[in-house]
C-alpha cells in the first residue's frame, strides 16, 4: 500500500490553513495555561502599554482568562484533529475577532499575526461553509420523524 499525498488544493486551501490556525491557538492556550500555573509567559511578543493594560484586565477578572484558554484549547484540538473543524472555528471566531481588533487598535506591532488569523480563518471558513449554511436558513426547522405515521420523537 503506497502512501498518497494530498493534492495541492487540499493542502494549501484546506489542510494547511486549518493546521496553522489550530497550531496558533494551541500555542496560545499552552502559553495561557503556563501563565495560570507558573505566573509567567513562555512566549510574550512585544506589546504596547495599552495592550499590556488590556491583557492585565483580562487576567484580573479571574474567570475570563482561564475560560478563554479552555475555549482556545478545545477549538485548536478540533481543528488539528479534523474531528469537528466547523465547531472549532465557531468556538474560535469570537476570540479571533478580539485578537484582530486588539492588534488593530491597541498593538499594531501584532498586525502580521492578525493578518495570518484572518487569512487562515477565512480559508477554513470557506472550506467549511456548507456546515454553517443551516445557521443562516430562514423559516421553521424541519424535525426528523422516527416512525411512519409522522409522529415526532
Amino acid at each position: 500500500m503506497a502512501l498518497s499525498l494530498p493534492n495541492a488544493k487540499t493542502l494549501f486551501v484546506d489542510t494547511g490553513p486549518r493546521l496553522v490556525l489550530g497550531g496558533i491557538f494551541l500555542i496560545g492556550a499552552i502559553d495561557g495555561f503556563w501563565y495560570i500555573f507558573a505566573g509567567s509567559h513562555l512566549i510574550h511578543p512585544p506589546t504596547s502599554v495599552d495592550g499590556l493594560a488590556f491583557e492585565a484586565a483580562l487576567k484580573e477578572v479571574g474567570f475570563f482568562w482561564p475560560l478563554m484558554k479552555v475555549i482556545e484549547l478545545i477549538g485548536a484540538s478540533l481543528l488539528l484533529s479534523n474531528r469537528a473543524p466547523a465547531l472549532g472555528l465557531a468556538l474560535l471566531a469570537p476570540v479571533m475577532a478580539v485578537i484582530v481588533a486588539f492588534h488593530v487598535v491597541l498593538n499594531p506591532a501584532g498586525l502580521p499575526l492578525a493578518a495570518i488569523l484572518v487569512a487562515t480563518g477565512g480559508m477554513t471558513l470557506w472550506v467549511q461553509f456548507d456546515r454553517f449554511k443551516p445557521l443562516t436558513a430562514s423559516g421553521t426547522p424541519k424535525h426528523p420523524t422516527n416512525d411512519a405515521d409522522g409522529q415526532y420523537p
